[in-house]
């Protein structure tokens, strides 16, 4: 923040849950402890167990919890300053003894929106740390394999518990694009047979999603790739071969956003086609109305000046030939039009 000095730790962005919590995964192959600690000073004892241990907070509006973890686990304050902001895009930053990790998660919100979480890892030579906004995540699968003593992360160091919390983030960024497919879907058929602002609104919507959407996922290409490119001693030759499948993932992800933005831009299109057809039509339909109306209007007016000496004032029959031959007028436009398929 402007005037602060670096380092500082400020929370920047929402307020999404009242109190942190920090929840523990202390494991190896034989056991797995899980607990929920009440401050931030019962992580001391998880420091230098020879075990792999997971801390998990939830809530990083807490700036002295921040603080206390990190002088705990020796995190340089330039880290928490980014814990805390929210803001951060996607990154890789190797520090001496650990690793930074930032990535958007994305979840269904309670309306059927996609909800953006900023998630920070701190991966360590047996630990690692994530912070998140708020207590909801994707992160359950991980949890369930931690529960599980026949499951491979039992077996493994915390590079594979950093690299199975990515997974799980961007293996759910399908199930995000599964539904915004099916919402494409369904503004695609309402373009076509009702176009209407509500069409526009929601094309508007697909449109911010994707941005925000691309501008989450292209950096964590990078994230992954510095991964598995193991400069770091902290990750082991066993795990990047587990990388390199998250990082295609990442690939198939950021080609399917491709293709959506793609979509979208084509529905935008199609709506101001629609709707130029749709004025079209009835400027159509108006122009043949006024075409067949100009005769009789002339017609009308001849026989509306009311001069003395009219010579059809007097005939008998004047009136309804006048109407006759106004008829035969009408229809025999119409007929001219259809004839020409303009109408």
């Amino acid at each position: 923040m402007a005037g602060l000095a670096p380092g500082t730790v400020v929370h920047i962005g929402e307020r999404r849950i009242e109190a942190a919590r920090i929840t523990v995964f202390d494991y190896d192959r034989e056991h797995c402890e899980e607990q929920e600690l009440t401050t931030a000073g019962a992580c001391v004892e998880f420091k230098d167990k020879p075990t792999v241990t997971w801390l998990n907070v939830a809530g990083v509006h807490d700036t002295g919890l921040l603080e206390e973890l990190g002088t705990c686990y020796g995190i340089h304050p330039l880290v928490l300053e980014d814990i805390g902001n929210t803001e951060q895009r996607p990154k890789l930053e190797d520090y001496k003894g650990y690793l930074f990790i930032v990535l958007k998660m994305l979840y269904e919100g309670e309306k059927g929106e996609v909800v953006t979480e900023q998630m920070s890892l701190v991966v360590g030579p047996n630990f690692v740390i994530s912070f998140q906004e708020d207590g909801k995540d994707v992160l359950e699968p991980v949890r369930a394999r931690l529960r599980s003593a026949e499951s491979r992360i039992r077996r493994e160091g915390p590079d594979y518990l950093a690299y199975s919390l990515v997974d799980a983030v961007v293996d759910h960024y399908f199930v995000i694009l599964e539904k915004l497919g099916t919402q494409i879907e369904d503004v695609e058929e309402d373009l076509v047979q009702n176009p209407s602002s509500r069409s526009l609104q929601a094309i508007h919507r697909l449109k911010r999603e994707m941005i925000f959407l691309r501008k989450s996922v292209w950096p964590l290409r990078e994230v992954i790739s510095g991964l598995e490119r193991r400069e770091s001693p902290l990750i082991r030759e066993s795990t990047v071969v587990y990388l390199r499948d998250a990082y295609d993932h990442t690939i198939q992800v950021i080609d399917t956003i491709e293709s959506y933005r793609d979509v979208v831009a084509g529905m935008l299109d199609t709506y101001l086609s629609s709707m130029s057809n749709r004025l079209n039509e009835i400027m159509k339909v108006l122009t043949i109305i006024a075409t067949i109306f100009i005769p009789l209007t002339f017609l009308a007016g001849v026989y509306g000046m009311n001069f003395r000496y009219m010579p059809e004032l007097t005939w008998r029959w004047g009136y309804p030939l006048l109407w006759l031959l106004m008829a035969l007028l009408g229809l025999g436009m119409l007929a001219y039009f259809r004839r020409r398929r303009w109408m």
